[in-house]
């Protein structure tokens, strides 16, 4: 028989987010496409019921996979009138939160976001500092790439933005 320890020092978590895509109306009107809270300049943006932040959705999934807790949609459900249009910084948030009262703190964390348009290099450093400053963390400790499909699928065409979030998460000092 082995002994499982129920509070190991490391926790690995996997986020993963997907969002449609569509043109902004012809006034050029729309929901910005934010990633960790960064502004992309696009003339579409992401479908969701919140802002719609893929980045921000995964990493909250990822902490709270890493922990064994209910998903960002169990916690927060698109059925649920009070998200719509909400800041996805409030979803991380609560997942910092049960993160701390469990007693962990982010290890670092791998991001990969695939798109084909807009290009992340641009917003790549300003992506980092956002998710470092949210997970209070040094950005030494955030790694976040941008990769395309090749035009295969809807997000290898531009109709989608994918991605996806891996965290360590260490218990203590």
């Amino acid at each position: 028989m082995s002994f499982i320890d129920p509070n190991p020092a490391y926790r690995i978590g996997h986020g993963y987010d997907l969002h449609r895509i569509e043109p902004f109306p012809p006034a050029g009107q729309g929901r910005p496409f934010l990633l960790a809270g960064v502004r992309l300049e696009h003339t579409a943006g992401p479908v969701g019921h919140s802002d719609a932040d893929a980045l921000f959705h995964a990493v909250t999934d990822a902490i709270l996979g890493a922990l064994g807790e209910p998903d960002i949609g169990q916690l927060f459900p698109d059925t649920d009138p009070r998200h719509e249009a909400a800041d996805s910084r409030v979803f991380l948030a609560e997942a910092v939160r049960r993160m701390d009262a469990a007693g962990y703190h982010v290890a670092n964390l791998d991001a990969t976001v695939i798109l084909e348009r807009p290009k992340l290099s641009p917003v790549k450093a300003q992506i980092r500092a956002a998710l470092a400053r949210e997970l209070r963390i040094d950005e030494r400790f955030v790694n976040v790439k941008g990769k395309t499909h090749e035009k295969v699928d809807a997000v290898g065409e531009g109709r989608a933005v994918e991605v996806h979030v891996v965290v360590l998460l260490h218990r203590g000092v």
